[in-house]
């Protein structure tokens, strides 16, 4: 095979086709119509890709609030039935789009995110980005953010034709947190955190005098929807199988600080084991202790501490196309630092 048609197997290789037998790449503008009705067919490339994320690649320039408006109506439909935002396209879908006016090549692009609200880089290549999210932002948007990690990192790197969260973090948790640069990196780590051969450590502050140098917590863990219509987690022994080890690195009084280990992911795993052992999370607003949250705010322990006090800190992975080992840290914030020095003087005063 001569170089000209290796160079046309890998350019073909990520495209989305259109039935009329037009083709674009899947993150290219004008692919769909301004005056009528586009069908697209997805390629295997972008199989497992969640339907809204597939349509904001195409519909460059298209705000998000029209794209998620088009697919609650049913204006999008996927091999002719409506479907949500949330669904997976797999590979042959025909994804009929409604007539939209996406971005042209010479248009403005659109304003870019201001380098103060890119996360710190912690580690990247041509597969995979790791940053250092802040605490108090989204690791994605929607629910009313309007702008997460992946769509500030999406806006940074707007010629990156696949990126793609590998995991989740809180809202209220800073540090680590993976990004896919292409789907085989993605479903690498997918893979690695399904068999729990990632190695994720959270730095965490509790109320109480932890006593245990090292502890296993196995509490078995059911989602559920209060009244308010939030969602909440608690312990249930009906519940998915959740394993913390949680290991003692210093007492301040009546603060202990904590690295959890987690060996299974369930959603606030670490903040529910905590809280249902009576050593809740400074700073949790879900599970912890309101009242001392608010003392904590008001600066009665030292300076004013206004966030959940839980820190991804270091991620040991199995590298997504290399396989080399791969040790990711993420300092902890300065706050975090601040408020431990003061917890610390104060102890020791």
């Amino acid at each position: 095979m001569d170089a000209a048609r290796k160079t046309g197997k890998r350019q073909a290789a990520g495209r989305v086709r259109l039935k009329d037998g037009v083709e674009s790449t899947a993150t290219g503008v004008g692919t769909v119509a301004a005056d009528r009705a586009s069908h697209l067919r997805v390629d295997a490339e972008y199989a497992g890709q969640r339907l809204d994320n597939f349509l904001l690649r195409i519909a460059r320039g298209v705000p998000k609030s029209h794209v998620y408006r088009i697919v609650r109506s049913g204006e999008v439909r996927v091999n002719k039935a409506r479907v949500t935002a949330d669904y997976r396209v797999q590979a042959g879908d025909d994804i009929r789009v409604p007539p939209m006016r996406t971005a042209r090549p010479g248009d403005a692009p659109a304003p870019a995110f201001a380098p103060a609200q890119m996360p710190p880089i912690l580690f990247e290549d041509e597969f995979l980005i790791a940053v250092d999210k802040p605490s108090g932002v989204a690791a994605h948007g929607g629910s009313g953010v309007a702008h997460g990690v992946i769509e500030r990192v999406r806006a940074a790197r707007p010629h990156q034709a696949f990126l793609e969260l590998a995991h989740r973090l809180d809202r209220e948790t800073s540090g680590i947190l993976l990004l896919a640069k292409s789907r085989r990196a993605l479903l690498s780590l997918h893979e690695q955190l399904r068999e729990g051969s990632i190695d994720k450590r959270y730095l965490v502050l509790v109320a109480g005098d932890w006593s245990d140098q090292r502890r296993h917590v196995r509490l078995a863990l059911t989602k559920f929807v209060n009244q308010s219509g939030e969602r909440r987690v608690a312990v249930d022994t009906e519940g998915a199988a959740s394993h913390t080890i949680f290991n003692l690195k210093e007492r301040y009084g009546d603060f202990s600080l904590l690295e959890a280990e987690l060996k299974t992911g369930r959603t606030h795993q670490i903040r529910v084991h905590l809280a249902h052992l009576g050593f809740p999370i400074v700073g949790d607003d879900k599970y912890g202790d309101f009242d001392l949250n608010r003392r904590v705010a008001k600066g009665e322990f030292g300076p004013r501490f206004g966030r959940m006090f839980l820190h991804a800190h270091t991620t040991q992975l199995a590298h997504p196309i290399s396989g080399e080992s791969l040790a990711l840290t993420a300092p902890l914030p300065p706050d975090c630092s601040d408020f431990l020095r003061s917890l610390k003087a104060n102890a020791h005063g």
